[in-house]
């Protein structure tokens, strides 16, 4: 019987063996300390987080807001590296919609078409910064690892399409919630701009379709089959269909949050870099010679100026920016001196918060459609309308009244008990004056060029600190306002035209890059060389 015993208890041992070594085989190829399915939510929450740009980063460098004056933390050179790679995040957003269809979601559903919103988003974004990108053959995975280029013809014309579609399943969605089907797919959730309102998605989703039209301005007329013009005339005319942000209440903006998500620039880092930087010529001669009563908020007067000159430190000539086209080492020598307006130590540095970080806005929207009936591409609307919405919303941003009193904070010299402390702050009564501001001749409306400027240096004022690399996208595409150059920009004292493509392109998809770069640039990857939209 012991004999026996062993016989018939060998194999069963060896099954269970055999069982058990591949059930701890399976367990090790699993993570237990992350989360081996993800829902929807929680990745349409990272995607957002990823496509914010946030102020103090070298898009204020290349759009002449906010400059280096110490080369130890940065500069002001135009030498163009490889632009942003969205493509892991563009990943995300396929494995968000996967999921919501997985979990409940219908064909058409929230995440579905927020998915629509986002390759318009990124996919238009890296090509505005490169050019031809891949686009079609892309986000599969090992099943193609090198994926053509498509034209930046072919990218904006999607990034259309898919904007026009993601508009029209809103209004689906909107209408009748059961369309988006059953369980966690069906609703919206993870939401850190619009806490899930998809009424104010498609507002967005519509303001990034204007901001896409303005960008192909130089294709209105001599690419007529993309239909520019009608495109924007069939949007601003059916607010219906189309529905637009009505206020900065529908900003698609980031909120900073304390005490874990602060403001790049905040109390705790004052010392280390509130003098690394000032403020740009550009930016602020904009606003002095327009007698402009935002400078009051988002700057200081240069106290050279105020206390040896013996200036008003509320006049507007005591605000003087630095030309991004100077020499590090005589910027630096001046900015010691004080002879530069730093920022508003008030508005930017005293809180953990800040201001939101507007990433498409109601005041650049505004300005968009302003542009376009200024350009001819629709009747029976008003420019001027428009504008001055945009003006007026931009002002009412910083709380500056149109007409009324404010009161302006600037640093004092010599405070020694920090920038949260307001005992270290001159106040000064601002009066401002709406009639009085919009009749002067650089800011009244006017039809034809002159108003075109108008309205592109009032978007220039407003996106301050604002949406990442649109200022520089509108200066490349219509030269206003006036961006400096010289030994400080480098770049042959040139304004980039485009960033590179990334190293990775060139390693491992070589030959769709180097046909990319013989279609578009000579084969050379030439920061200087005019893209497709440009031309």
């Amino acid at each position: 019987m012991k004999k026996i015993f062993r016989i018939y208890l060998l194999p069963v041992l060896m099954v269970l063996t055999v069982s058990s070594c591949k059930k701890s085989f399976e367990d090790l190829t699993k993570n237990n300390n992350v989360p081996n399915s993800v829902p929807a939510s929680l990745l349409f929450t990272g995607v957002l987080n990823n496509m914010v740009d946030l102020p103090d980063g070298q898009s204020e460098i290349y759009d002449q807001y906010y400059i280096y004056n110490y080369n130890y933390y940065g500069n002001n050179t135009y030498d163009f590296g490889s632009g942003t790679d969205y493509y892991t995040t563009l990943k995300n957003v396929v494995i968000m919609e996967n999921q919501a269809a997985a979990s409940g979601g219908a064909a058409v559903n929230p995440y579905e078409a927020l998915g629509k919103f986002f390759r318009a988003y990124f996919f238009s974004k890296m090509s505005l910064e490169r050019g031809d990108i891949p686009m079609t053959q892309a986000l599969q995975g090992l099943s193609n690892l090198t994926p053509k280029y498509d034209t930046q013809k072919a990218v904006m014309t999607q990034s259309l399409a898919w904007l026009e579609s993601a508009n029209a399943d809103l209004t689906q969605l909107i209408a009748n919630p059961s369309t988006g089907g059953s369980g966690l797919g069906a609703t919206l959730g993870g939401d850190i701009f619009y806490n899930n309102s998809l009424v104010e998605w498609q507002k967005a989703v519509n303001a990034l379709h204007i901001r896409l039209l303005l960008q192909l301005s130089k294709k209105a007329t001599s690419d007529p089959d993309m239909n520019i013009p009608a495109q924007f005339a069939a949007m601003v005319g059916n607010p219906t269909k189309y529905p637009m942000m009505s206020s900065s209440a529908d900003n698609l903006q980031y909120v900073f949050i304390s005490p874990t998500n602060y403001y790049p620039q905040n109390p705790d880092n004052f010392g280390q870099n509130g003098s690394r930087q000032n403020s740009s010529q550009t930016y602020i001669s904009l606003l002095t010679s327009l007698q402009d009563p935002r400078v009051y908020v988002t700057a200081e007067p240069a106290r050279y100026n105020v206390d040896v000159l013996k200036q008003s430190p509320t006049a507007f000539s005591s605000f003087i920016g630095a030309d991004p086209g100077l020499d590090l080492g005589t910027m630096y020598n001046n900015a010691g001196l004080q002879k530069y307006s730093f920022i508003n130590r008030k508005h930017y540095y005293s809180t953990y918060t800040g201001e939101p970080s507007i990433q498409i806005g109601y005041p650049e929207l505004m300005f968009n459609i302003a542009e376009g009936i200024n350009r001819g591409w629709a009747t029976g609307v008003n420019a001027e309308t428009y504008y001055v919405a945009g003006i007026q919303a931009s002002m009412a941003y910083y709380n500056v009244p149109t007409t009324g009193v404010f009161t302006a904070y600037f640093y004092r010299p010599g405070s020694t008990t920090g920038v949260q402390d307001n005992s270290n702050y001159d106040t000064y009564t601002i009066t401002t004056n709406w009639t009085n501001y919009y009749s002067q001749a650089g800011v009244k409306y006017v039809a034809g060029a002159t108003g075109l400027t108008e309205i592109l240096q009032q978007k220039y004022l407003a996106l301050f600190r604002h949406s990442g690399l649109e200022s520089y996208f509108t200066y490349r595409r219509t030269l206003v306002p006036n961006f400096t150059t010289g030994p400080g920009t480098d770049n042959g004292q040139r304004i980039a035209m485009r960033f590179q493509y990334p190293s990775t392109e060139r390693s491992a998809n070589t030959a769709n890059y180097l046909a990319a770069l013989a279609s578009q640039y000579g084969g050379n990857d030439d920061i200087n060389a005019i893209m497709w939209i440009l031309k």
